[in-house]
């Protein structure tokens, strides 16, 4: 009998989170101390309502420091194991899981992470996902040991797809057609790959909306996030002024455009940027969409802008209503040119 597999949405009910906790070998050394306090402010969060699986090279020392700061309770829901690491962005690192709709039995995709188009050294972080599982970091009770399927051969980061855990899987021409990605894979050569590999029943290919410093070359999980309800969220400008403003109008025609699988327009939710931020002369890519959904919240960038961390919050709440929204500050994460979703990865049920 063949299997109904297909790639979860983010808001199914989840297993665990994966952080890969910052160290001083990596480029947070200059303010390890700040980046630290917002790590353990999402340990913090994500376990008060799931597993957190932490992958770091002094498992001893993350462990006092998370033990000096969470309830005993919580300490049960963490996990912590020795990996040697480049970085911190799991979202791009961890697996990618598709699961079988009857049995819910899962399968873990570990997929050729190589820096963003060799942009940055990764091969430590290209072989955590294997090292987490040969440990049985990712062992559940419900349905044991997952299947590990080895994708070394294509490279796919966690965040630049976006699924609607019904067959549709969005992503950005921008990104998956990068230098130094897939080549010389042609554009209908990727989508037949991702169908096959994430079991999807189509791809939705986004041309606009690039975000100035996103060193990622434009992930989908910077400017549009999939929702309940056939719902999108999606980052926008209200300063026309700004250089992005009418690349992001364009995107927005292109959201209007689309429809869900079924034929049905999307109900579309803007997240305003906030005011430009910069670190020296480099715009940092500031971003409300890189939020995280959890077992019973989600986790909101805020970047120290009162209007705009308010309206970014109440829209992301008009998309989750059933879910507490937790602000995280994300001003040191955004000064490596990421936010909460690009620090995590989450498991499904």
């Amino acid at each position: 009998m063949l299997k109904d597999l297909y790639l979860p949405a983010e808001w199914e009910q989840q297993s665990l989170v994966m952080l890969t906790w910052p160290h001083q070998a990596t480029d947070w050394q200059p303010y390890l101390r700040e980046i630290t306090e917002t790590y353990i402010q999402m340990a913090d969060a994500i376990t008060r309502h799931e597993a957190l699986v932490i992958a770091t090279p002094h498992p001893i020392q993350v462990g006092a420091l998370l033990g000096g700061r969470l309830s005993k309770e919580q300490m049960t829901n963490v996990f912590i194991y020795y990996c040697k690491t480049n970085d911190t962005w799991a979202r791009d690192h961890g697996p990618i899981t598709i699961k079988d709709r009857g049995e819910g039995k899962k399968t873990l995709l570990d997929f050729r992470f190589n820096g963003w188009g060799e942009k940055f050294e990764a091969d430590l972080d290209n072989k955590i996902t294997k090292t987490l599982f040969e440990e049985g970091a990712f062992d559940t009770e419900e349905t044991g040991t997952p299947r590990l399927v080895d994708n070394d051969d294509f490279v796919l980061e966690g965040g630049s797809i976006e699924s609607d855990g019904q067959g549709t899987v969005f992503t950005t021409e921008h990104c998956l057609m990068a230098p130094n990605r897939n080549q010389p894979l042609s554009k209908e050569e990727i989508e037949s790959e991702l169908k096959y590999r994430l079991k999807a029943k189509r791809i939705v290919w986004l041309t606009h909306g690039l975000i100035e410093g996103d060193d990622t070359d434009g992930h989908i999980d910077t400017i549009v996030r999939l929702a309940p309800d056939n719902t999108i969220l999606y980052h926008k400008y209200d300063d026309k002024n700004d250089a992005a403003y009418q690349d992001f109008i364009l995107l927005e025609e292109e959201l209007k455009a689309l429809r869900t699988i079924d034929g049905e327009p999307y109900k579309l939710i803007p997240l305003y940027a906030p005011k430009a931020i910069y670190d020296g002369e480099d715009r940092l890519p500031a971003t409300y969409a890189n939020f995280l959904v959890i077992n019973e919240a989600v986790l909101v960038p805020t970047y120290g802008q009162a209007e705009y961390d308010d309206m970014a919050c109440k829209a992301v709440a008009q998309a989750f209503t059933d879910r507490e929204i937790i602000p995280v500050d994300s001003q040191t994460i955004v000064r490596q040119h990421g936010s909460i979703h690009c620090c995590t990865m989450q498991l499904p049920k």
